[in-house]
């Protein structure tokens, strides 16, 4: 077993455990500490030193002994030494007396002499407050309103060694709300109360009360709307601050007086003819009233007084609407009852033909007092047309199109019969619907459209409506021409007349097309010397198109759905003429010309290279049109040359070539319609050949072929 270990010393620093320090003990591999109180013992095993000893009583005296142990066993205790642990913390109880003051309390610690406690604001904001007692409350007082304090407190012994200590949180209430203002809603019966926010406070109760009746509101903002308020009453307002600490005091009570309430007992009578004299009940706190008197066409006049009275003046034939409203400071008063009051009756008022369509008209007029029955007469074209109804408004309908009618309204009731002195009004029915006769093309955007006409003193328009859009044509005689169609577009063309009386149905529409549209856009590209592609861009209104390469040699022509085409057997150096034509679905053909086109010049042939003195070689070949000039193009590793002969010469000399390199040659046509052709664009054929030297500088050109090297 090993040695016995060394205590060096052993202390408390919390209420439940001792730590101890040791001398190593040499081949220990771990150590064991025993807490001994009487008969009761705690143990631990730790790897080294310091270790402590856990779960123990606070303000107790124990024994500490230290035992190393390894493979061999365990050694003997060591001496022990006396250790008493410090004394545990006091368990605070706090809570907030009022938006100024804590109070703090707690349960006696066993064996504590006294109490330290401190406070400080938790944002670090303020000096930190200290007491020391010996009792197990205290209060502190002078604090911030709504703000959170850090509260931390400890117990000493007889020795002035201090304890485990314990940390507490708690916010004083909050402040009452200041600059509390009230807005009262007349229209919604309600009260939008706000506030400045008060510090800390995390939510507010708004009270609104009437004698018995308590209107609450919570929110967490800095303002609330309190519904459901009375007209006619006066509330007080108050707000209170509440957060986890408590509440604040509520604030002094505000007055708020709503708008009075809709005036009652009002009466209507006619005291002599021409004269209304409305009178109602007088309200509480309506300081002053307005009678609001509406005429069924539509006209309002108002009263304004303080009395509860009103006279106003009134016109035969009319139903008044009459509403009586009370006023203060808050507002205007709800919308009470609408009486209606019918003046002596007079011939129909406000009396008015509307068309709703070409052959049926509406008739509508003001009401008539005591009217029980309402007769429309409609006279003209051949014969009457009569409507009988209680209502004010009559619809008369099968009426002949292009035709003068009077219409009069009379009004009939029990007591005076029938007012047969009312006025007839003059109306006229729109034109008759014209039927178009036909419609021919006069080019290729112009049309013209004949109909017959059954109108007198009608202006026709002719509308061509399709996707492109509107065209219009306007005519008093039978016949107009559309102008400026756009091509490869489908219409529907219909027609209808105007005159003062209104517009005819429209005729039945008759459908047009038009060509289709030659494609904007037209490239020709050449392919190869005898193939050439074209390719243009989409003709509206085409299905099909056919394109045409033609010269006095021969003609190339394409029949496709697509916007290219590949044409062959085109000849070199030649002109062509290009044209197109656009295929609708429906067969409508549009014939298009473009730019005329030039085939690239033709390439020469019987290509021959000749060695000259000095290093230089000749270009030799037959030329397919002596107007045009050559250009030959030599490309080797150990350089690029070229040469050019006159117009009407078919060889050019190239001097100090290298030899002893291969040559790929070219000689294609020049015009000066272009860039020139080079080695890679030319579609002419490229031969290779092959400068040989013969001792230091003098060589041999060579032809490579598919067989082997031969001299030329």
């Amino acid at each position: 077993a090993p040695d016995i270990p060394v205590i060096d010393q052993a202390y408390s620093k919390l209420s439940n455990s001792i730590t101890v320090e040791w001398r190593a003990v040499p081949g220990a591999t771990n150590y064991m500490l025993t807490a001994q109180d009487g008969d009761s013992f705690v143990e631990t095993i730790v790897k080294n030193s310091p270790g402590t000893v856990t779960g123990l009583k606070p303000a107790t005296l124990y024994r500490i002994t230290v035992r190393s142990i390894n493979s061999g066993g365990k050694s003997q205790p060591s001496p022990f030494r006396k250790v008493k642990t410090v004394l545990a913390a006091p368990i605070l109880s706090v809570h907030s007396l009022s938006c100024d003051s804590i109070a703090v309390s707690w349960k006696a610690v066993h064996m504590a002499a006294g109490f330290s406690v401190s406070l400080m604001r938790s944002d670090g904001l303020g000096r930190m407050l200290k007491q020391n007692t010996t009792n197990t409350s205290l209060i502190f007082t002078n604090l911030d309103p709504g703000a959170l304090y850090t509260i931390k407190a400890y117990a000493w012994n007889a020795n002035g060694m201090p304890g485990d200590d314990f940390t507490y949180n708690q916010r004083t209430s909050p402040n009452a709300p200041v600059d509390v203002k009230a807005a009262f809603d007349s229209g919604a019966l309600r009260v939008v109360v706000s506030w400045m926010p008060a510090e800390g406070a995390l939510t507010y109760s708004v009270t609104v009360s009437s004698g018995l009746l308590n209107l609450r509101c919570n929110t967490s903002s800095a303002s609330c709307t309190v519904p459901s308020l009375q007209c006619g009453s006066e509330y007080y307002v108050s707000v209170t601050a509440y957060n986890d600490a408590g509440s604040s005091e509520p604030t002094d009570a505000l007055s708020l007086k709503t708008m009075p309430c809709a005036p009652v007992n009002v009466s209507i009578e006619e005291d002599e003819p021409g004269h209304l004299l409305v009178s109602w009940s007088s309200v509480s706190l309506g300081h002053y009233y307005v009678v609001f008197v509406k005429s069924d066409d539509g006209l309002e006049v108002h009263c304004n007084t303080s009395h509860t009275h009103c006279h106003f003046q009134s016109d035969c034939g009319f139903t008044y609407f009459i509403s009586v409203f009370a006023y203060n400071k808050a507002g205007q008063s709800p919308l009470g009852d609408v009486f209606n009051y019918t003046t002596a009756p007079c011939c129909p008022s406000d009396f008015r033909a509307v068309f709703m369509s070409v052959d049926t008209v509406r008739v509508t007029w003001a009401p008539v007092r005591g009217a029980d029955l309402y007769e429309t007469r409609a006279a003209g074209g051949s014969g009457v047309v009569l409507c009988r109804d209680t209502a004010t408004a009559c619809t008369l309908s099968a009426l002949q199109c292009s035709t003068p009618y009077n219409i009069t309204v009379y009004s009939f009731s029990e007591a005076r019969g029938s007012n047969t002195s009312c006025a007839p009004q003059y109306v006229a029915t729109a034109p008759c619907s014209p039927q178009i006769k036909n419609i021919s093309k006069e080019g290729p955007s112009v049309v013209s459209v004949q109909w017959q006409p059954n109108n007198e003193e009608a202006t026709y328009v002719v509308t061509a409506r399709g996707e492109a859009g509107l065209w219009h044509c306007t005519s008093t005689r039978n016949s107009c021409t559309l102008m400026d169609l756009p091509c490869g577009s489908a219409f529907s063309v219909s027609a209808i007349a105007r005159s003062a009386a209104g517009q005819s149905f429209p005729s039945y529409s008759i459908p047009l097309e038009t060509a289709p549209c030659c494609p904007n856009d037209l490239i020709l590209t050449q392919v190869t010397q005898s193939v050439t592609n074209i390719s243009w861009s989409v003709g509206r209104g085409a299905q099909t198109y056919v394109t045409t390469l033609e010269s006095p040699k021969g003609q190339a022509k394409c029949h496709t759905l697509q916007t290219y085409c590949l044409l062959g057997c085109i000849t070199c150096g030649t002109n062509y003429t290009v044209s197109l034509k656009a295929i609708s679905e429906t067969g409508l053909t549009s014939s298009c010309t473009y730019q005329g086109y030039s085939s690239s010049a033709c390439c020469p042939s019987g290509v021959k290279l000749y060695r000259l003195s000095n290093n230089g070689i000749r270009v030799f070949w037959r030329a397919s049109d002596e107007t045009i000039n050559y250009k030959a193009d030599l490309h080797g590793s150990k350089g690029n040359f070229s040469c050019t002969p006159s117009l009407g010469l078919s060889h050019c000399d190239i001097t100090k070539i290298p030899c002893g390199d291969v040559y790929t040659v070219v000689v294609a046509p020049v015009t000066d319609k272009g860039p020139k052709l080079n080695l890679f664009s030319s579609f002419c054929p490229k031969k290779i050949y092959s400068v040989t030297c013969s001792g230091s500088s003098v060589g041999m050109v060579i032809y490579r072929g598919k067989s082997n090297a031969k001299h030329i």
